[in-house]
Parts: structure tokens; sequence; C-alpha cells
């Protein structure tokens, strides 16, 4: 029995165990590099070729332990608001930004901790030839046990589009002759690992090379099983995952037992940049370090003005 087919019948418990066979068995992408840090021109090489990179032992265990029940916590507000866990990134699915009235949950302590992670600053430089990139928001997502269907391929960032349909888009040739693929990398997102990612809790499938590709994303029911099974793993607790938001990426069943969370810190380059919205307050931003404020000096809320935080399931 094919694998896909196995997704399908995979709500029959006998079908379950099956499925689960055959992602311990085919899950994951075969010889996938995971860097340590300090191999920064690596990670860059690996990050422009596939367009993403996982480098381990970014976090210490003090710092993956607090980052691990911030989103437990997060976590359990929303699901307050979600008795039959319809999600919203799809069934048992959710955007730890897509469920905050800021688009973000940058005033969570958990997440501010995470603008200071040497690495990342080092890895994210190199990739930009630049330390003035800005912080557009940090969020992520989770998604529950009995997330058994996969999210179709996509890609966070595309051409400009009309404000009626999104007002998070800008980038607009109006000669047609170049498309937000053809630029270098102009939006990284860095996601944290705060437990393994194994090959039944969810892995993100990304599919490498293709953040120039201009090729019309395959949905579900056109995509191969090759890519199906073209996920990151199995990655470490502790471990970052970084990506070019371009290439094509889609969440996977969680067929385990736990949550699978990934925050993340989502930046732009010194060049480019489409609307942000405020996700901190203008008294937390003085609290933060020099380089802190740096990054984040585009998501501040006036001094003036009252930051309104909170959950929901579908932010503004």
């Amino acid at each position: 029995m094919g694998g896909a087919q196995l997704v399908r019948e995979a709500s029959a418990d006998a079908g379950l165990e099956e499925f689960k066979a055959y992602l311990e068995a085919n899950n994951g992408i075969r010889g996938l590099d995971i860097l340590e840090p300090g191999d920064t021109r690596h990670a860059v090489d690996l990050f422009r070729r596939d367009g993403f990179v996982v480098i381990a032992n970014v976090l210490d265990s003090a710092q993956t332990d607090r980052l691990a029940k911030g989103c437990a916590d997060v976590a359990a507000e929303i699901l307050a608001l979600d008795d039959g866990r319809r999600g919203n990134r799809g069934s048992h699915r959710y955007s730890f930004g897509g469920s905050s009235l800021t688009r973000s949950q940058l005033h969570r302590p958990e997440w501010q901790m995470l603008l200071d992670i040497p690495v990342v600053d080092e890895v994210v430089t190199a990739i930009f030839g630049s330390s003035d990139y800005v912080l557009r928001a940090a969020s992520g997502d989770f998604c529950l046990p009995g997330a058994t269907e996969y999210q179709p391929l996509h890609s966070d960032v595309g051409d400009w589009r009309d404000n009626a349909t999104t007002p998070f888009s800008a980038f607009h040739d109006p000669r047609g002759h170049v498309t937000i693929r053809d630029l270098p990398c102009p939006y990284v997102c860095v996601n944290f690992l705060p437990q393994d990612v194994t090959r039944l809790n969810g892995p993100t499938r990304q599919i490498p090379g293709t953040q120039h590709s201009r090729t019309k994303i395959p949905s579900l029911e056109e995509e191969p099983e090759w890519m199906r099974l073209s996920t990151v793993c199995p990655a470490p607790a502790g471990a970052i995952m970084v990506r070019d938001v371009r290439a094509w990426h889609g969440g996977t069943p969680n067929v385990s037992d736990a949550i699978r969370s990934i925050p993340n810190l989502e930046f732009y380059a010194p060049w480019f940049r489409e609307p942000i919205v405020p996700g901190i307050t203008y008294g937390d931003y003085r609290k933060l370090s020099e380089r802190a404020q740096k990054l984040v000096r585009h998501c501040v809320a006036d001094s003036s003005e009252t930051l309104v935080t909170g959950t929901t399931l579908r932010a503004p």
C-alpha cells in the first residue's frame, strides 16, 4: 500500500499503526546535514543551495526548557478557545502568530530570549551580508497528536497582491520581468526546536532548492510521494532550522503522543520591507539588550500607545 493511501486510511487504528511504521521506515531527508555552531560558511552554503539549513546545539538545556514551557503555556491558552481542535492552519494545527492579536508572540519573554542567541545573529548576518537586518515578527507553529493530514505545500512570501487580498505584500515589478524569486533572499525564518523533531511528530517538509523556482507549487493531489517524505528529521531539541521562506514547505502528520512546537523569529533583509505589526511595548523594548533593540526597532508600539495583546484563533 502506498504512503498516500495510508494517509487516507490512517483514521482507523490499524491504518494508523501501519502508517506510523511506514513513516518510521521512510520519513526524512536522506543524508540530512545537521551542522554545529561555528560552521557558518558551510551553513550559508547549504542555505543558499537548499533553501534551509539545520544547526544543532544552539540553545543550551536551560534555554530549551524555558522555551518549551513558554510554548506549552501559549498552546494551552490557544487550545482553550478551540474545543473541537479545528486549528487555524488545518485540523489540530496552529500558528503562534496567527493566534495572537498582535500577529506575534514578541510580548512573551520566551520569544524575547531568542533575540540574543549569538549563533542566530552570526548566521543571519552572513546570509544577508549585513547585520542591519530587522525583525518582522516572533511566531512559529505547533501541531497536536491527531493531526493526520498533510498541509499543502506553500511559500510564505510572494509578489504583490492587492490590499483587498492582503496588506502584507510589497514586491512588484511593473515590467513583469522580475519576481521575488529572482532576488537574493529577502526574508529568513529561524525556527527553534524546544523538543526533538522525529519522523512521527509532524516534522516540517522542505523541498530543497525551490526558493528560486517559478514552477507552480503542486497540490496535495499532484505532489509526488518523495515530497511528502522530504521532511527535516530527525533533529534534536536545542537546534535551529534556518529557512528561506520562499522555498516550498508544509506541515505533516503528528502521529506521536505529544505536541510538536517550532517557535520562530522572522527577519527581513536590510533592503526589504513589508508592513510590520507592532508586537512589543515601548517599556518592554527598553528592557532589551542593545542588539535586540536594534532588531525589533520596527516592531515597537509608540510610547503613547497601549499595546493590546491576547489570544485569538483568527488574528486581525
